[in-house]
């Protein structure tokens, strides 16, 4: 009998976080941080719950941030979105080595992710319900890695040196191709210009539509005023209809 995309995608994540963790990283990073690892429990819920279908939309994340999927296990996962919104609940362990300006509280994180805030809110307002966001739509990130540096500050797979970059690349885009092939979505969206060029390096070849829309950080200017509206009329444009 063939296993299920929820199961297809927990084994896939699994090979992943294996193959990550024998990648080695120099100054500025000081510390990695892999969800998949010590926030299995609400990943692979997350999986189970929401990543069981197929012919969805899929929207695709850069990496963890420190106060979303780092604390949580799911992608933009800020903390009440994940805890209340979803249900999730399965218990968090701590990465080791944990920085100590950047603790991982789980469910407890008192602190808020503003761009899963966003974006689950988003989905909350427009949708209602998980349930009716998932029946169209499925969320996952291209890399789990959450990368820090010594004052705990958040560095980016492109702020990463090119030799270093390389292997954490190739697995990333070997692993997304993979998660479409297993989800067949209707179209893939990156968030942000990042996502968006990984997407299309990796997916080249494969008969799925590529885009792009605003990524909701509050770095972003652009983001800060009416970021909904403005992702909202981005999709649009690439034809997707909304409720």
């Amino acid at each position: 009998m063939t296993e299920s995309p929820a199961i297809r995608l927990r084994d896939l994540d699994r090979a992943l976080s294996d193959e990550l963790a024998a990648l080695r990283f120099g100054p500025p990073v000081t510390h990695v941080y892999d969800p998949l690892q010590y926030a299995r429990g609400p990943h692979e819920q997350y999986l189970a719950r929401c990543g069981d279908a197929r012919g969805r939309l899929v929207l695709v994340g850069m990496n963890p941030g420190p106060f979303g999927m780092a604390q949580t296990g799911v992608p933009f996962g800020e903390v009440s979105a994940v805890r209340d919104w979803m249900g999730l609940d399965a218990p968090i362990g701590r990465p080791d080595p944990e920085h100590p300006k950047r603790p991982v509280l789980g469910f407890e994180q008192p602190r808020t992710e503003v761009s899963g805030q966003r974006l689950w809110g988003w989905a909350r307002e427009r949708y209602g319900t998980p349930e009716a966001f998932f029946a169209r739509w499925f969320v996952l990130n291209w890399c789990p890695l959450c990368v820090l540096g010594d004052t705990g500050r958040n560095l980016t797979p492109d702020k990463l040196r090119a030799r270093e970059r390389k292997p954490l690349t190739v697995a990333c885009d070997r692993a997304l191709r993979r998660a479409v092939e297993i989800l067949a979505p209707a179209r893939v969206i990156g968030v942000g210009a990042f996502a968006e060029e990984r997407a299309r390096a990796a997916l080249d070849g494969l008969d799925v539509p590529v885009g792009r829309v605003l990524h909701p950080s509050p770095a972003s200017p652009q983001a800060n005023g009416g970021w909904a509206e403005k992702a909202e009329a981005e999709l649009r444009a690439q034809g997707v209809t909304l409720p």
